[in-house]
């Protein structure tokens, strides 16, 4: 049984950039969410193209990984397949841009 959590809260998110903690924030939607609204600090890595591209992610293979969309459901379904890809330490923030922009940074464009 896999010991590390598979979502991690925005609240959660937000309080380990707060504190320095280092992690690989990465963006899981399309170039066009990304260029429309995106969190200061996130990679973006589209879940269209994660299959061709995942071997960017190599060099933090064994660092904390968390992963964002629009409302969770993309970043769970990526989080699934990179911790069967063997990257075991990736999380999905519950609720994804559209949370942290109602509860974290409200200066955020909702759509």
């Amino acid at each position: 049984m896999n010991a590390i959590p598979l979502e991690i809260t925005c609240a959660e998110t937000k309080a380990k950039i707060d504190a320095g903690d280092e992690f690989l924030f990465l963006d899981c939607r399309e170039q066009n969410e990304y260029d429309h609204v995106k969190i200061d600090g996130t990679t973006l890595l589209p879940m269209s193209e994660i299959q061709a591209r995942v071997g960017e992610l190599d060099p933090h293979r064994d660092a904390e990984i968390i992963i964002h969309c629009h409302h969770g459901g993309r970043s769970l379904q990526v989080t699934q397949w990179l911790r069967q890809q063997g990257l075991a330490n990736t999380k999905s923030m519950a609720g994804g841009i559209d949370q942290w922009a109602a509860e974290i940074d409200t200066s955020l464009a909702r759509y």
